[in-house]
């Protein structure tokens, strides 16, 4: 099939992330042209229920008037202000004011971005420069977990452990310590139940932490359920075992909140769902229903109090980005919170998410499906070729991958993630009719796709 107009000028000059740029030039790309709710639809005209709301980000849906009206008066009043040399503006104020408030952790300041890689690049910086504060030069090393992921800056792509985050890009840097992923289904013994399993991971951090010197570690950073790496949840009593550790050797924990925070889980905040302890936190994406870029760093007393003294003596702070803080992104993102507050949008998300676990429980009957597990509204599922034994496929047929093209093929949009596993997200305002429909969709897909691997021959057992 030949491409039309605007795939061929789009295969000329863009070049697009996480994607098979040879095989795009020949495919070409599906060109979206409007949305509403949480449908998104195609140059076509076709229609598409967008259940990884665009990229884990979209809370509030597509085409929200007040959002647009709150971009709209900002720019027309202010459209640009910085926040270097201590120049500031009301809506980067109240935002920062705004996020103390309903922050799950005591903080006391914020500092704006532009996207979670940025926040969290910064986070790296922050410690560093406190603890250059504070006198202890030597703890430099960053704890991440297998299956992480926390951006693609130079950094931040180093916290990530994704092989395709580091592969031809010389990475990761020799900074960050890893820590297994604690995916039960795939990591547990058979003679231990999820408690067992976390303490078993517990374990593990202890000695990567006694092997490094606890006196070399400035934070552990994670997110509260593995978004990217697979939506991978953490099994029973984790949390509350890897904050023990961390608390006995006194390392403070950087909460990855990119995709959990704002209603995900069914609370406001991941951390609130498993009971985790920021020092500091991470946000962005449903900061702004993605309406603009922005995100946050969330310092707790210590860290802010460190680096504050710090840009005394040397005379400034030097580290900041142009846009962040950026008026107009800040003004959507401070009516984005009121309208999670005024609609209720955290509740409501709780209140559908029975259903939605529901349906993506009723994915374990279908013979593709090897694990289905999620939380509030997001979840993921893993493509197996044998049930019983748990077998995965070969990783070079990329069953996920066929999969996700069939469920698009059948009007559902949904994203595959390393191990054949695929990643449900829908916006926050999605409805019980809406979840069913989404399901429905994507088990069309599935049907589709285990047509394809019974004639490729690829179950096994």
């Amino acid at each position: 099939m030949s491409l039309s107009n605007a795939q061929t000028r789009d295969v000329e000059a863009l070049l697009h992330p996480y994607t098979d740029l040879v095989r795009h030039r020949s495919v070409g790309p599906v060109i979206f042209d409007h949305a509403q709710g949480i449908y998104i639809y195609d140059d076509k005209g076709r229609d598409y229920i967008e259940a990884m709301a665009g990229l884990w980000c979209t809370a509030l849906g597509w085409g929200d008037a007040e959002l647009v009206e709150a971009a709209s008066e900002q720019m027309r009043k202010l459209a640009f202000g910085h926040l270097f040399a201590g120049r500031s503006h009301e809506p980067a104020i109240a935002l920062a004011e705004k996020l103390k408030e309903i922050a799950p952790f005591k903080v006391a300041k914020v500092f704006f971005a532009n996207s979670g890689s940025e926040a969290n690049d910064t986070q790296i910086k922050l410690y560093w420069y406190a603890n250059n504060a504070l006198g202890r030069p030597n703890r430099k090393a960053i704890i991440s977990r297998e299956k992480a992921y926390h951006g693609v800056t130079l950094a931040s792509a180093s916290l990530t452990m994704l092989p395709a985050n580091h592969r031809s890009f010389d990475l990761p840097f020799d900074f960050v310590r890893y820590t297994e992923c604690p995916h039960y289904y795939r990591a547990g013994r058979t003679d231990e139940d999820e408690a067992a399993f976390s303490e078993r991971m517990a374990a593990g951090l202890t000695a990567l932490i006694e092997k490094e010197g606890p006196d070399r570690i400035a934070a552990m950073i994670a997110e509260p359920l593995q978004g990217a790496g697979g939506v991978i949840l953490p099994p029973r009593g984790y949390w509350e075992q890897i904050g023990k550790v961390l608390e006995r050797y006194a390392i403070p924990l950087i909460v990855d909140e990119v995709i959990t925070g704002f209603g995900r889980t069914g609370k406001w905040f991941g951390s609130e769902t498993y009971a985790m302890k920021p020092a500091s936190m991470t946000i962005a994406k449903a900061l702004s229903s993605a309406y603009l870029p922005i995100s946050a760093v969330l310092l707790g007393d210590e860290l802010a109090a460190a680096v504050e003294a710090e840009s005394g003596r040397i005379g400034t702070f030097g580290h900041g980005f142009t846009y962040g803080g950026h008026p107009v992104a800040c003004a959507v993102a401070l009516k984005t919170i009121e309208i999670y507050q005024t609609r209720d949008v955290v509740g409501h998300a709780a209140r559908m998410a029975p259903r939605f676990q529901q349906q993506l429980q009723a994915l374990c009957t279908h013979p593709l499906v090897g694990e289905a597990q999620g939380v509030g509204l997001i979840g993921g599922i893993e493509l197996v070729a044998d049930k019983q034994s748990r077998k995965s496929f070969d990783s070079g047929r990329q069953v996920a991958l066929t999969a996700a093209r069939f469920a698009q093929e059948e009007g559902v949009i949904v994203r595959p993630l390393m191990g054949d596993r695929l990643a449900i997200c829908p916006p926050l305002v999605i409805v019980e009719v809406e979840i069913d429909e989404l399901f429905s969709r994507l088990r069309r897909g599935l049907d589709r796709a285990l047509d394809w691997v019974r004639k490729e021959a690829l179950l096994s057992g």
